[in-house]
């Protein structure tokens, strides 16, 4: 007879998985994206750094400071898998944030995109986090979302890639 150990609830990690279509072609968007310190542009409170490497590679190590002035947290993360011109997945390896996240570039008709941004994460605080995602989901999935909407609009603007 096998035996299965359920994984408990606090520990089971959520999915996170938005898009925005952008008129802009694949090779765009991708270059938009990853620029890594032109983040704070679009994504609400947050900025992006490269800490090693040169962000454009497996290994690379960034670090993004989310959070309001000097309340937030540093949210570490290693560049896992490397596709330009269509993909990026990195490892969240930091003390609040951790799991996994991948950002794509899907080709549309018309030389227009499909940026998706997923995220596979572990909730912080165990039970307490588990417990309190269902209240935070909502809001954190909007500035998600409005983050997104606005990284179209600086690339179909023509603001981003510099």
């Amino acid at each position: 007879m096998s035996r299965t150990d359920a994984v408990p609830a606090a520990s089971r990690p959520v999915s996170v998985r938005l898009g925005v279509i952008i008129d802009a072609p694949v090779d765009t968007v991708f270059a938009a994206f990853t620029q890594w310190a032109e983040q704070g542009a679009w994504m609400l409170g947050t900025r992006v750094e490269v800490r090693v490497g040169d962000g454009r590679a497996v290994g690379s190590e960034l670090a993004a400071w989310t959070g309001a002035g000097p309340l937030g947290f540093w949210d570490t993360m290693v560049i896992t898998r490397w596709e330009p011109p269509v993909r990026v997945d990195v490892l969240h390896t930091g003390r609040v944030v951790k799991g996994t996240g991948t950002m794509e570039v899907l080709a549309l008709p018309d030389d227009r995109s499909r940026f998706v941004w997923s995220e596979e994460l572990e909730l912080p605080l165990g039970r307490l986090g588990r417990l309190g995602w269902p209240v935070a989901r909502p809001a954190f999935l909007l500035g998600v979302r409005r983050s997104l909407e606005q990284f179209g609009r600086l690339v179909e603007q023509g603001a981003l890639p510099r």
